[in-house]
């Protein structure tokens, strides 16, 4: 290790995270912290986030996790720069098991760090670029040099002659690593390892997130109704999201009438129809951490045929969220869910979404996955301190309606916590006539 940089500082996840009193209700706070009030305590959840991904590293046999996956790298080091780097592989952070988090950042970015992330130490921080994906290519040497910088840290702690864990990579420079004799191994699973338990300050960020699109569900009941088209109410929830404090509004599906049948995962201009069932599912962020939440309506009255598809889909969902419990496993979540065949589909990977659970956290799509597609052959354990989301889809008999909805829990000691409040035990009917 050099001479200038700190011992690596060795914090146990479990002294940092107080397990929250669950007979009380999980707090959205608002987007500022106060002096009369614990909030967000952001210092300890760095040094939380830091902890676990320090003992998934340290149970997985690799001496480093060298991560491109911009999730993890705000992980590791409580660093971010915009949504806009997010596909562009240009920034990337090491750890090692026996040293501090180095993030190399995009120019400027890694001076502005300096100033502003006392949680880093400044010779962690680096300038870094590896080509915008090919756009440089490997042939400018970018990705050499990179290398050479990485497996200079990896000598210096006492690792390189160990396994390194790679999330995600560009072959050329997955290439430059094997060329300075570094064995690659895969390091999103111990990644993924680390992030799967939120402590309270990561709850309670995803509980404010959920409590944004609460009042985006609102106002789309308002809003909904003959002559608005799916991308109006689209750009009226993003408008409304950035309002209230998002960082990132990732997508809206907005989807209505004939559309809804097959699900198509998008939105479009089409005109909203009086009697038209429409669902809407909102993934945006907040500090970073993700919603996934679906709500479905019918404008100004419904049919018979589209009130059993939603009544089937909460059957559904409400089984699933029965089943929530530590120790449970997702094999037995999962079957409680249709077989595909069931509700129209030849396949399971055709299907695959449509009867789901994952993960959320700094990513859309964490552990744990809950599908009759791979949970029967891979099932998880579920554990106190997960939040996932459950989400069921059922086409309705008229051929081209269907319902969709979602919740998002958090795992508690004896089952499990609805954070997802805007009303849907019953489809809702926006401006019933």
């Amino acid at each position: 290790m050099p001479q200038d940089m700190p011992e690596p500082r060795i914090i146990r996840p479990e002294d940092i995270d107080p397990r929250y009193d669950w007979t009380r209700a999980i707090p959205s706070p608002g987007h500022t912290n106060v002096d009369f009030e614990e909030r967000v305590d952001f210092r300890r959840l760095h040094n939380y986030r830091l902890a676990r991904a320090r003992l998934a590293l340290r149970n997985s046999g690799l001496g480093a996790l060298l991560c491109f996956d911009n999730n993890n790298s705000r992980y590791l080091t409580g660093t971010v720069i915009g949504e806009w780097s997010r596909d562009k592989m240009c920034r990337f952070s090491l750890l090692t098991g026996n040293g501090e988090p180095h993030i190399w950042d995009f120019g400027s970015a890694a001076k502005h760090h300096r100033l502003f992330t006392p949680h880093l130490h400044p010779g962690c921080i680096h300038a870094g670029m590896l080509g915008l994906r090919g756009t440089v290519p490997p042939s400018a040497g970018l990705m050499k040099q990179m290398a050479a910088e990485i497996k200079a840290i990896l000598v210096a702690d006492g690792v390189a002659g160990m396994p390194i864990g790679v999330d995600i990579v560009e072959p050329p420079m997955m290439f430059e690593l094997q060329k300075l004799g570094l064995e690659i191994r895969d390091g999103q699973q111990v990644m993924l390892d680390a992030r799967e338990i939120k402590n309270i300050d990561e709850i309670v960020l995803l509980n404010q997130a959920s409590a944004m699109v609460d009042a985006t569900y609102h106002m789309i009941g308002e809003e909904l109704k003959p002559g608005v088209r799916e991308n109006d109410i689209v750009a009226r929830a993003n408008k409304l999201l950035y309002e209230l404090g998002s960082d990132d509004v990732e997508a809206i599906n907005a989807i209505s009438g004939e559309r809804c049948n097959p699900h198509p995962h998008n939105f479009t201009d089409r005109i909203v129809r009086p009697g038209d069932q429409a669902f809407f599912d909102i993934l945006m962020s907040y500090m970073g951490y993700r919603t996934c939440y679906y709500r479905t309506f019918n404008v100004g009255r419904a049919t018979v045929a589209q009130r059993d598809a939603y009544k089937k889909a909460r059957e559904w969902l409400d089984a699933s969220i029965a089943m929530v419990k530590p120790g449970v496993t997702t094999d037995k979540i999962a079957a409680v869910w249709p077989k595909a065949q069931e509700f129209g589909f030849e396949s399971e990977m055709e299907a695959f979404a449509l009867q789901f659970g994952h993960g959320l956290g700094l990513a859309l799509h964490e552990r744990p996955i809950i599908s009759r597609l791979v949970s029967f052959e891979d099932p998880h354990e579920i554990k106190e301190g997960m939040v996932f989301a459950l989400e069921t889809y059922c086409p309705a008999t008229d051929g081209y309606s269907a319902a969709r909805i979602e919740e998002e829990v958090v795992v508690t000691k004896n089952g499990c916590r609805v954070i997802t409040l805007y009303p849907a035990e019953e489809l809702p009917i926006a401006n019933r006539y």
